[in-house]
């Protein structure tokens, strides 16, 4: 029942996360205007906006116009549900839970925003900086509790520091992203996160390039790769290091 429910809060939620990172870059409302087909611009009923059912029984088209609706909606709505649900089977029932469904939320937002717009929001880092704050020093708090803050220390720091070697080829808001995962995941898990998060990056590029997706020495958006790879850090970067360790000895 616990893993149905989270389904369902992700579900919703999912559909949430879609108008905030759609609209809060664009300096939008959350609230208002109501949802509505950007192709008619009529306001969408309740029915319409139930979390994926919507889409397949309206086989993907508005009721009123018959314009497509892009497929990215109910990815986002499903995707979300799929990691409430399994995040429980990673770090279990406990305090850490809280922290993992924040951290989801931000990457959903982020992974929107960016696909759209190739920006993450000051507003988006500015909500969520905090709140993962108060989650690890109340709720579910590292060892050693200082771990959080130079975790984000360390995380702005080295995208920081690329930045200024590269002259421009790290974005502001990818260095802001790293400082707020740093209060999540510590030292050890930020510098993992973030070598995963370029070896994805690199991944996307050339499989973007493979199908003409992506022109080479063209930006492009480095929020999905920053949410896949850190993600993987999360959940099972400690099994990675500790592997790694045994390896290496």
């Amino acid at each position: 029942m616990l893993f149905f429910i989270s389904f369902l809060l992700g579900l919703f939620l999912g559909s949430f996360y879609n108008v905030v990172g759609l609209r809060v870059p664009k300096g939008e409302s959350i609230v208002a205007p109501r949802s509505h087909c950007p192709h008619c611009k009529r306001t969408l009923t309740a029915f319409e906006l139930i979390p994926v059912v919507s889409y397949v029984l309206q086989k993907g088209k508005c009721r009123a116009c018959s314009a497509r609706i892009s497929f990215f909606y109910p990815f986002v709505e499903l995707s979300t549900a799929i990691l409430f649900t399994l995040a429980p089977l990673f770090v279990g029932w406990s305090a850490e839970i809280v922290v993992s469904w924040t951290l989801i939320s931000l990457f959903v937002i982020i992974f929107v925003s960016d696909v759209h717009y190739m920006v993450i929001p000051n507003r988006i880092l500015l909500f969520f900086a905090p709140l993962l704050l108060i989650e690890r020093i109340t709720l579910a708090p590292l060892t050693p509790w200082w771990d959080s803050l130079l975790g984000s220390f360390v995380g702005f720091m080295m995208l920081f520091l690329i930045a200024l070697v590269s002259k421009g080829g790290m974005g502001g808001g990818d260095i802001k992203l790293f400082a707020v995962i740093g209060l999540a995941l510590g030292v050890k898990l930020t510098v993992l996160a973030f070598f995963l998060s370029t070896f994805v990056g690199t991944m996307f590029g050339l499989i973007g390039m493979a199908i003409g997706h992506v022109k080479r020495g063209e930006p492009m958006p480095f929020g999905p790769a920053i949410v896949v790879g850190t993600l993987i850090a999360y959940f099972f970067g400690k099994a990675m290091i500790d592997m790694y360790v045994k390896v290496m000895m």
